[in-house]
């Protein structure tokens, strides 16, 4: 059974074609400067804000920035956690997520089974998903102790997504990494999107509006992005926040009109 959560975002991907979903890493912010990044992101039309990342932070650093990002957006907070430290009462949702290509069976389940009992307790609603890590991989490969798989491995990364999909979860999320020289190719996106049909997500090394909009004009369902912003002064937050929305919107449009010039051919 599909959660309120789940619910929206997947209505939203219909509604818009593709989504934008700030994300912010607690260390890298205060509780003021992850507002600013969500009340920016919702008055530019993003959907959701997500709340982790690869580094570590204390349980109580965590409630303090997701109250505090609660207090100013009405858009649902999903926590994206690197352990069970990630978790705060005070989300509405948490990406409950396996990484799929750790060498560290805890990062695959370990993790979760811990997890589960807390989540349950919070009330927080679990949002299955399949995580990978591609390329460069950054710090949540380290932390992850997850292979990157290359992006010229294109193969690979459509049998991990497979595989997620078959174990029942329902996004997939492809992950660059933080900061990270280089988004995640279009080709690899078109191959999961066109193979596994589930809502796809797309993070890591996303800094310009092309870009976004190359990444969606794959098939990306969500598009992520958090480095470009955290870096930001709050003038530039603005600006940086819409011209990626844009792109996520040019995306989508591109991507329509393909399709239904594709159908044309074939009516």
């Amino acid at each position: 059974m599909l959660g309120k959560i789940e619910r929206y975002l997947l209505t939203k991907i219909q509604e818009k074609g593709s989504i934008f979903i700030p994300l912010i890493d607690p260390e890298e912010v205060t509780a003021n400067s992850a507002s600013l990044i969500a009340e920016e992101g919702e008055k530019a039309g993003s959907s959701a804000i997500m709340v982790g990342g690869s580094t570590l932070v204390s349980s109580e650093d965590l409630d303090e920035i997701v109250k505090s990002i609660k207090e100013s957006v009405d858009i649902p907070v999903i926590l994206f956690p690197n352990n069970i430290t990630g978790i705060s009462r005070y989300a509405d949702a948490i990406w409950f997520m396996s990484l799929l290509n750790s060498a560290d069976p805890y990062f695959i389940i370990g993790a979760q089974v811990l997890a589960a009992p807390l989540i349950r307790k919070f009330r927080i609603e679990p949002i299955p998903l399949g995580y990978l890590i591609l390329g460069e991989g950054g710090a949540a490969a380290v932390i992850g102790k997850a292979y990157p798989i290359p992006y010229n491995k294109s193969g690979l990364v459509v049998a991990h997504a497979l595989a997620a999909r078959f174990l029942g979860m329902r996004f997939i999320y492809l992950e660059g990494g933080s900061g990270v020289s280089k988004p995640i190719p279009s080709a690899t996106i078109k191959m999961v999107k066109s193979t596994v049909n589930l809502p796809l997500l797309v993070g890591g090394g996303i800094r310009t509006g092309i870009q976004a909009k190359e990444i969606v004009h794959a098939g990306a369902d969500i598009l992520v992005a958090s480095t470009a912003l955290e870096k930001s002064d709050p003038r530039s937050l603005k600006i940086k926040i819409r011209e990626i929305v844009e792109g996520i919107k040019e995306g989508v449009a591109h991507r329509n009109m393909i399709s239904s010039d594709n159908q044309g051919e074939k009516d």
